[in-house]
């Protein structure tokens, strides 16, 4: 799969060269699409609206559309085809689910011609875009529709339980049968819109194995890029707001767990990238030439389709990295590392790959020969993880809040008060040191030196205040980065110090209780002998 952002003009060269798919000219497959769209959709409108039952997603209807004309289908000038549509009534649903109405969707595949890509996919599949830009027709494999058409009642439900999501919008599926040759096409929603031009495409896949853009890719005027060129050149990744950035990751996950329960693998992220700051010129060239079709008033845009609608993001427009462009063609605001405004266009695609037995092989052989783990075909379980995985910390980035924190707000004032308890626990500290030496030397008696202590607490030069019980925490706190050594085997907040008087080691115990600060020394034995001195409590 792909979108009209890989459009181009054709090569030089090859401008009057017109393209085949299995033999068959581009020009009448164009042709015979909108015929055969033109008459089943048409035709459809005839049967009343009801639900959808089991049995519809296995309906085929098929019609006979001679060159000639017949009496229910125009004539017309290619060669006679058969035109078959696929559960025609459960892609009538889906379409109405999106909001597209049944004259809308013929005027946009069958009012103007439909323009091919000169971009081609790898599977060698064309593809066509609407003149309005909504739609992409892409050819597909006959097992590829079979795996769509089996896909359908679970494709159902999961659009009924979240109609929001990056997974491809499936329109219609046909089949074309003309000479014995069977084209088959799916209808999709168109991801990159020509309109915006996109200065980088990427097809990603979360794997490293060969994922580098070739060198003939390299060469086209609008290269798709690969996981490894992405890494090179946005190797900081894509940055968003919160917001945005919480809703596309949800996106993803849900979607990826989606594709895992019906063993799907080998899907990529298609992702566009405009850049905003650069040729601003040219965009408005870009679009003035590309303007809205005049002749269609009152068209209504497809639900769901812009990549920011797909992500569930509102949008806000004042709380949004994009203010000053409001044009944005629904794409999602981000920016580079560089700081440079983008505007990111994305989408699920190529999800008709199931890990059945000829990937399984694939899978087995590539192990063999190199890593198993970075190639791409993998098993559903472990591509899931890896792509996620990836696009989480490799591609999409979420802006970090320069914003002071009230945290650090608190920190730095706890900060102050601790330097605060510091110098207030350093004064008590010498100050004691002095009392208890005068003290200790006027040889007073334990019952003078209890009344001394409890008068010192109306000392404002010993104490200027007392300290508030969060200063009291503080003050336990700060002792451990004192010039005090703190010994922490004593329970119940209660912190023993030690200080070097006469060059011996004396016990200290500072307590925190209820509001009130108690300081009490014990001196060591030494002391308790010279100076007869055993306990000394300051009460704060």
């Amino acid at each position: 799969m792909s979108s009209a952002g890989d459009s181009g003009d054709a090569a030089p060269g090859k401008q009057n060269e017109e393209k085949t798919y299995k033999k068959t000219a581009s020009s009448a497959i164009k042709g015979a699409i909108q015929l055969g769209i033109g008459y089943t959709v048409g035709n459809l409108t005839s049967k009343p609206d009801r639900d959808v039952l089991m049995q519809d997603f296995y309906v085929v209807e098929s019609v006979f559309l001679p060159s000639e004309g017949s009496n229910l289908t125009p004539a017309h000038h290619y060669p006679d085809f058969r035109f078959k549509t696929y559960a025609p009534l459960a892609f009538r649903y889906f379409r109405e689910l999106f909001g597209i109405k049944p004259d809308d969707y013929l005027y946009s595949l069958c009012n103007e011609p439909l323009i091919e890509l000169s971009n081609p996919g790898a599977s060698g599949s064309l593809f066509f875009v609407t003149s309005d830009d909504e739609f992409i027709i892409k050819t597909v494999q006959h097992k590829e529709a079979e795996f769509l058409q089996k896909l359908l009642p679970g494709y159902y439900m999961n659009l009924n339980q979240n109609p929001r999501t990056l997974l491809p919008k499936f329109y219609g599926l046909y089949c074309m049968q003309s000479g014995g040759i069977n084209i088959r096409i799916v209808v999709m929603n168109n991801v990159l819109p020509r309109s915006m031009r996109m200065h980088f495409t990427y097809d990603l896949k979360g794997s490293t194995y060969k994922r580098r853009a070739s060198r003939k890719e390299r060469e086209k005027s609008n290269p798709t890029f690969k996981d490894l060129d992405f890494l090179q050149d946005m190797h900081e990744g894509l940055y968003f707001d919160t917001e945005t950035y919480n809703a596309l990751m949800k996106t993803l996950q849900r979607d990826c767990r989606v594709l895992e329960s019906f063993k799907i693998m080998d899907y990529s992220l298609l992702l566009g990238i405009h850049i905003l700051d650069h040729c601003l010129k040219e965009k408005e060239e870009d679009t003035a030439q590309n303007a809205p079709d005049a002749k269609r008033p009152g068209m209504q845009k497809v639900l769901y389709s812009t990549a920011m609608e797909s992500i569930q993001g509102p949008g806000k427009p004042g709380d949004g990295i994009i203010t000053e462009n409001p044009d944005t063609m629904g794409g999602i605001p981000a920016k580079s590392h560089r700081g440079e405004k983008l505007l990111l266009f994305m989408g699920i695609i190529d999800i008709l790959q199931s890990y059945r037995l000829m990937k399984k092989l694939e899978h087995s052989w590539k192990a063999l020969v190199y890593d198993g783990d970075t190639v791409s075909v993998h098993r559903p379980s472990f591509y899931a993880d890896r792509f996620l995985k990836f696009m989480n910390s490799r591609v999409f980035k979420k802006i970090q809040a320069l914003k002071a924190s009230p945290s650090k707000k608190r920190c730095n004032s706890i900060a102050a008060l601790k330097a605060t308890s510091q110098e207030i626990v350093s004064s008590i500290s010498q100050e004691w040191k002095d009392e208890k030496r005068d003290l200790l030397t006027e040889g007073q008696s334990f019952s003078s030196l209890d009344e001394e202590a409890l008068g010192s607490r109306h000392r404002p030069d010993l104490v200027p205040s007392t300290p508030s019980l969060f200063e009291a925490a503080s003050l336990t706190t700060t002792i451990s980065s004192s010039s005090l050594y703190v010994n922490e085997q004593y329970p119940h907040d209660r912190t023993t110090l030690y200080s070097n008087s006469k060059g011996l080691p004396s016990s200290s115990t500072f307590t925190s209780e209820e509001g009130t600060i108690y300081l009490t020394s014990e001196p060591n034995a030494l002391e308790m002998q010279d100076d007869n001195a055993s306990v000394l409590d300051v009460y704060l």
